[in-house]
């Protein structure tokens, strides 16, 4: 804020006044938190020139009452304990906190839940139910954070990167909490956390608290932005019901139980580290709006009192520590987009009081190199956050973008019973659309795990380690697998929603980055010997050129219109490397044929690619009465059914194929199981089918909608190219190599239950 000398009178009053020499039973949590986090805070800032408040005159005299409180602690406490002991060089509080951590650790439940209060005596939990909220709150953050805190993050050197990549521990701790967490306490929509059994993980009450609203802020930290604007969006929709945030709200009557807001900063915290995650206006927007409700409803002449009761707005004639140290910090710093507190990129991070704590190089301990060794692989990124664009929109920033264009933004607001109209909704008037703006959202599992077998047969789990060190072998950056029987696979869902990771194999962790390689050939049973059960008796290309272009319907020549942008110039055509089915036509050996037409298969001289919205994943038939589809090639998205089902409904409509729209940018062939093949497959016979990258089909889509817009100038055509162009669509220019009947092609990923395992790889 500027107010250098103002700072400097507080360090030299706390030095001259304060002392710890008094006979009292404290609050070991409370004094932690906010007289010990405070000093060490206050010291850093005074002798750390990083930070930008250097005093002249100061000799750590902070860190001399710091370390004289210096008291013993429990599980939430390690930031400030440890932060302590790399500060003086005296390891005993680093140590004391470390085994409290993991005290409460390994007392865990089978789901890897620990409760909210233990008895130190006894060391039995106090009670099972367990949450995200009070009580257990800083366990879950402080975890993640002294990772971060202990870690070198900012580096130019991967080799200095790696040698200081922080307490990897505590990340595997966070890692193994935060996929229970998802998979128990989460609402299954997904918005709020429910107050849960830590043993058997089923609600105990539908009740959530107002402190859970900090656990957004922590998703940013961990990299699960889309997470964390989900859980941001209920308590927005709560604080536009009551101005306010209640201390505990009834998620199934909708209404508050306890009433009182002592001005707690948790919602406005994640507030903060979302704009700084998304760089979205809509947060800045959400800011302003708590800035007026608290200027309005908790002014008084001598500071902001806390609000007793939401719905009466009567007030305490109270304002407590944390509305400086952390609601009014997080709002400011919300705003002040040059302070180096809201664009640095290095192991600073906030405790659980807002105070300020960072180590320098000095202070760091090197990973050991049997551990580095062990995490060689790992590759700890965070996907890149996409502002959303509301595909019906062709308009400027504040109509088809951002948080408020999301098909999700008005069903967020249902979850609180929030009105339509009035006061509180007023300002989403504008936001509406012809298309409507609410989407009830599909529930996605975030966690899971299943036993490995082949097709499908009952099996028990394999816990034999010798058995299990056969079967699993540490291979190339990852695992891999021989043989797949009784092996249990624990998987989570990725940050980027590009499918899913197996976490776990076996009796081996996988860890971010690393991959698992499948080398049992007899995972999907014993080959076919009755040749006319197989699908293709020849091997198939696994993927063929299929060029998309634009004709005039009264001109049927190219058109060079700037509607699609490969990155550098106009085009109005553009060739994909799609991935082929392992049924219907073989396009590449169309390829090799003379001229052929658009009867029966895609041809090379074109055909129509038509999308049905109403149908959009093709898996019911068409309603056509006006023959469009007749001769067209359909062009779906994936999921919903088996792919050959897309074709079967294509063919039945007269189309001649089908251009799938994957979700990712992996490659698949589709293929299909015997059974599936009797009963489909005389309805695809004379069909096509090919799958193109999520980049490429956002592409045709956007060209659709042109021709849908004015069809009199626009006609979307698709057709198979004889040979392969010198730049496929998203690739620099670069000889192609072509891809050849008998050559392997690198990628096939493994699907359990439908979903992609993107860290996997079919060596078969």
């Amino acid at each position: 804020m500027g107010h250098q000398q103002e700072f400097s009178d507080a360090v030299d009053n706390v030095i001259r006044w304060v002392q710890f020499d008094v006979d009292t039973k404290p609050q070991v949590f409370e004094v932690t938190i906010r007289v010990l986090g405070g000093l060490l805070s206050g010291h850093l800032l005074a002798s750390d020139e990083r930070l930008g408040h250097k005093l002249d005159w100061y000799e750590g005299q902070l860190l001399a009452l710091a370390k004289d409180l210096g008291v013993a602690g429990a599980g939430s406490l390690i930031l400030e304990f440890a932060t302590l002991s790399r500060l003086t060089g005296d390891d005993r509080f680093e140590k004391a906190a470390y085994k409290a951590f993991f005290a409460l650790w390994n007392r865990r439940s089978d789901i890897n839940l620990v409760g909210n209060n233990i008895d130190i005596q006894s060391g039995k939990w106090g009670t099972e139910i367990t949450g995200i909220g009070a009580g257990v709150d800083s366990f879950y953050e402080y975890a993640l954070k002294w990772y971060v805190l202990s870690g070198k993050l900012h580096s130019y050197s991967v080799v200095v990167a790696k040698r200081f990549q922080g307490e990897t521990e505590f990340l595997d701790v966070w890692n193994e909490a935060y996929g229970s967490v998802m998979s128990y306490a989460r609402a299954i929509h997904g918005y709020s956390y429910r107050i849960v059994s830590m043993m058997k993980g089923y609600v105990a009450t539908m009740n959530v608290d107002s402190l859970s609203a900090f656990w957004g802020g922590l998703q940013v930290l961990a990299g699960d932005v889309q997470s964390a604007i989900k859980s941001h969006l209920f308590y927005w929709n709560l604080w536009r019901k009551y101005r306010g945030i209640p201390e505990l709200y009834d998620t199934s009557l909708h209404t508050a139980v306890v009433k009182g807001y002592p001005l707690r900063p948790e919602f406005i915290e994640t507030t903060f580290f979302l704009y700084q995650a998304t760089k979205d206006p809509f947060y800045l927007d959400v800011g302003a709006q708590v800035f007026h409700d608290l200027h309005e409803r908790a002014k008084t002449p001598c500071g902001l009192a806390s609000i007793s009761d939401v719905i009466a707005n009567t007030l305490d004639d109270r304002m407590e520590s944390f509305v400086l140290s952390e609601t009014l910090k997080y709002l400011y710093l919300l705003f002040d987009e040059s302070n180096p507190l809201a664009s640095t990129d290095s192991n600073i991070v906030f405790t659980t009081e807002g105070h300020i704590l960072t180590l320098n190089n000095t202070h760091l301990r090197p990973m050991s190199r049997s551990r580095r060794l062990a995490r060689k692989y790992e590759n700890l990124t965070c996907p890149v956050y996409e502002l959303y664009s509301n595909e019906l929109s062709t308009g400027a920033l504040s109509s088809g973008h951002g948080i408020r264009n999301r098909p999700d933004y008005d069903y967020a607001r249902t979850l609180v019973d929030l009105p339509t109209n009035g006061e509180a909704a007023t300002e989403d008037l504008d936001w509406s659309t012809p298309y409507g703006i609410c989407e009830v959202p599909k529930y996605d599992i975030f966690s899971y795990d299943v036993l490995l077998s082949r097709q499908g047969q009952k099996v028990d789990e394999d816990q034999d380690v010798s058995s299990l060190n056969k079967k699993l072998v540490p291979w190339k950056g990852g695992v891999l697998v021989n043989q797949v029987m009784g092996l249990r696979v624990k998987m989570r869902s990725r940050f980027d929603g590009k499918g899913y990771d197996i976490t776990k194999i076996g009796h081996l962790d996988v860890r971010q980055g690393e991959k698992v390689f499948f080398n049992d050939s007899l995972l999907f049973g014993e080959p076919s010997t009755d040749k006319k059960k197989l699908v293709d008796i020849l091997p198939r290309a696994k993927a063929v050129p299929i060029k998309f272009f634009t004709v005039s319907p009264d001109d049927p020549t190219l058109i060079g219109d700037a509607a699609l942008l490969d990155g550098s110039h106009a085009t109005s055509e553009f060739v994909v490397e799609a991935d082929t089915a392992e049924f219907g036509v073989d396009l590449d050996r169309l390829r090799s044929m003379p001229d052929v037409g658009t009867a029966g298969t895609f041809g090379l001289t074109g055909s129509h690619l038509v999308r049905v919205l109403e149908n959009d994943d093709g898996c019911k038939p068409y309603n056509d009465p006006m023959g469009r589809l007749r001769d067209a090639v359909v062009f779906v998205k994936r999921g919903e059914c088996l792919f050959i089902e897309k074709l079967f409904n294509a063919r039945k409509s007269g189309a001649v194929g089908v251009v799938v729209w994957h979700d990712l940018e992996e490659h698949v062939n589709p293929s299909v199981e015997v059974g599936d093949l009797d009963e489909y497959g005389a309805g695809i016979e004379g069909g096509a089918m090919v799958v193109i990258p999520a980049s490429a089909a956002a592409f045709v889509a956007g060209r659709l909608r042109l021709e849908e817009e004015d069809p009199r100038k626009h006609k979307v055509m698709v057709k198979v190219e004889k040979e392969w162009p010198e730049q496929l669509f998203g690739q620099d220019p670069q000889p192609i190599q072509t891809p050849t009947k008998t050559e392997k092609t690198p990628g096939k990923i493994l699907y359990i239950n439908g979903n992609a395992m993107i860290n996997t790889e079919l060596l078969f």
